[in-house]
């Protein structure tokens, strides 16, 4: 909820706010399972479309897409209300579009192998470095030879013609291995079967479709629906690593804003950053660490900050605890950790704390105007103005079929690229080696003879058999004569 021209997150005697100013400098929402963090997202999201910031975030149980319809008052939240001295308060829906890799509830949301990148694509095959080299290599000659790798397709016919010209490559391009193609190749199979084909082509998503406004200034909630997609956590998280990248790539510099340009919620953030590569560890947190400068803010989601790099969490300057348990001496550790993560407040010990909050209930500190983290606050998250729970499939079609992007992006498009181009080269050099063939064929054929009767047959037979005793004797002569030497 917006009030003071800040968003109005949480009461304790005061009120709390995070200002949008400070929305660039990143966020973190964490707590245990059940503790009241997708709570805390939508108030959050609310508040950043009711002031004109346009927002993405991952739906990973079908319970955010609810978004879309009107709050009502319910016992829990009419207590919460009376709890927290909130008597004007309004229940309303907010503008969303869907989105959805595999195009079932939302509109398609695609990219390109090229707009991917070997690094990343690296990444979701799970390659080592080896292979991972000759992947290099295959968007090196792509590159060269103007060949467009869009899809998996083209892909896979890259690789093969990487693989079957291994041998006249390698004196360019280094050591290209059959093996280490295998590899890839079965890779891609595997990312095939999880459904990532869907993923690669045209219409290609354009980020900027993602930062809109509607007609009344209210930012758009792109809401990515990722029940099924989160079944395949490697491609969930090299999908919203990929979005960071392109968002990083394609918005100009901004300088300080008065609020973001769009704010990015990770959910299960800890799985960005699961078995990563250090060279991708680090591009990682360069993008956090810049990014902010080109108006856009992030927030992670996860159930403890310690999920997270030191170097990436060092860079969170609002952070909102919800509840841990501490049940093993490793998860005391964490809460101790999570509570050195606050600036103090001398009414009570931060760390005591964090293991005794209700759900719904935080510990929260926002940066002020100043840039400067606030004393931590315990506070109750202020209810949701939206729908708790899930979104009938019936209202979910109306918001898709109205939507201008359908027209854009649902019908996929198969243009001429690598696959087409290296078919056709492959066809033509068969043809070409088949006419070869033939013309080898046609200038060995011997004119016919006429046929010889029985008498010319033993004269030659004789003649031959003469012959062959001749060369045999100056044969074994010239090789006696030089064994001799």
């Amino acid at each position: 909820m917006v009030s003071n021209n800040a968003i109005w997150l949480a009461q304790n005697e005061n009120p709390i706010f995070l200002l949008p100013e400070m929305a660039c400098r990143h966020g973190l929402i964490a707590g245990a399972t059940g503790t009241g963090k997708t709570v805390t997202l939508k108030v959050l999201a609310e508040g950043f479309s009711d002031m004109g910031v346009p927002v993405f975030l991952a739906d990973i149980k079908g319970d955010l897409a609810s978004l879309a319809v009107n709050g009502t008052a319910s016992a829990s939240i009419k207590d919460r209300l009376e709890m927290l001295g909130i008597q004007e308060f309004e229940f309303k829906s907010f503008p969303v579009r869907f989105w959805d890799l595999f195009g079932e509830y939302g509109h398609p949301v695609r990219t390109t192998i090229s707009e991917m990148g070997p690094l990343l694509l690296s990444r979701l095959l799970g390659l080592n470095d080896t292979q991972s080299g000759i992947l290099n290599i295959v968007f090196r000659i792509a590159d060269e030879q103007g060949l467009l790798l869009l899809d998996l397709k083209d892909l896979r016919e890259m690789i093969r013609y990487v693989g079957e010209n291994a041998k006249s490559l390698t004196l360019r391009y280094g050591h290209i291995s059959p093996q280490s193609v295998g590899a890839i190749m079965r890779r891609l199979i595997a990312l095939e079967d999880q459904g990532g084909e869907v993923f690669f082509g045209e219409p290609a998503l354009d980020i900027q479709d993602w930062i809109q406004t509607t007609q009344d200034g209210r930012g758009y909630i792109n809401i990515l629906h990722s029940v099924r997609l989160f079944n395949s956590p490697l491609l969930y998280s090299t999908f919203l690593l990929w979005m960071l990248s392109e968002l990083f790539e394609t918005l100009p510099e901004a300088g300080d804003l008065e609020k973001p340009k769009i704010v990015f919620f990770f959910d299960e953030a800890h799985l960005l950053f699961e078995d990563i590569p250090k060279v991708l560890l680090q591009k990682i947190e360069q993008v956090v660490r810049l990014i902010r400068s080109k108006g856009v803010g992030i927030f992670f989601i996860t159930q403890n900050p310690a999920d997270l790099p030191q170097n990436v969490l060092g860079q969170l300057g609002n952070k909102i605890q919800h509840a841990l348990r501490a049940y093993t001496p490793s998860e005391q550790k964490k809460i101790k950790a999570a509570a050195d993560a606050f600036r103090p407040n001398p009414k009570f010990r931060t760390e005591e704390v964090i293991s005794t909050l209700a759900t719904g209930e935080a510990l929260i500190s926002c940066l002020d105007a100043g840039g400067r983290p606030s004393v931590v606050e315990k506070a109750w998250i202020l209810p949701p103005q939206s729908s708790l729970g899930t979104l009938d499939e019936l209202t979910r079609t109306g918001i898709i079929n109205k939507s201008p992007m359908g027209a854009k992006y649902d019908t996929a498009i198969d243009r001429e690229s690598a696959y087409e181009i290296l078919h056709k080269r492959a066809l033509q050099e068969q043809e070409k080696k088949q006419k070869e063939q033939e013309n080898k064929k046609a200038s060995q054929k011997k004119p016919g003879r006429p046929k010889t009767s029985f008498v010319e047959k033993a004269a030659n037979s004789l003649v031959s058999t003469i012959g062959r005793e001749l060369g045999r004797s100056i044969a074994r002569g010239i090789l006696g004569s030089f064994s001799k030497k």
